[in-house]
């Protein structure tokens, strides 16, 4: 069985596209995170990831309350990233509803 999970990057507390990891290249795809995730479990997503770019940018949490949205208005097991580099990081992220956390 292949399991699709689909990533929802984040600045400025919208989905937003990056061209190599170049943040001068941003193009927003959609200003609503929470839209985006709903659709995703419409069409039978289960597990979603969410990358803080911002919080990867400044290096720690900062989209915590977009995550906290998406967890609660949506059923989607949640992989969250960008930003995590402390214990307090990761309590964070657990606290607003990542099941998982990816850190690099």
């Amino acid at each position: 069985m292949i399991e699709l999970i689909p990533a929802i990057d984040i600045i400025d507390g919208k989905c937003v596209r990056l061209s190599q990891g170049d943040y001068s290249t941003r193009k927003v795809y959609n200003e609503n995170p929470v839209e985006v995730a709903k659709e995703l479990e419409a069409h039978g997503i289960h597990r979603l990831h969410v990358v803080d770019l911002d919080g990867a940018a400044s290096h720690h949490v900062v989209n915590y309350r977009i995550l906290e949205q998406i967890a609660s208005r949506t059923s989607l097991v949640i992989d969250f990233g960008g930003g995590i580099k402390t214990d307090e990081d990761l309590v964070i992220a657990f606290d607003n509803g990542a099941q998982m956390v990816t850190l690099g």
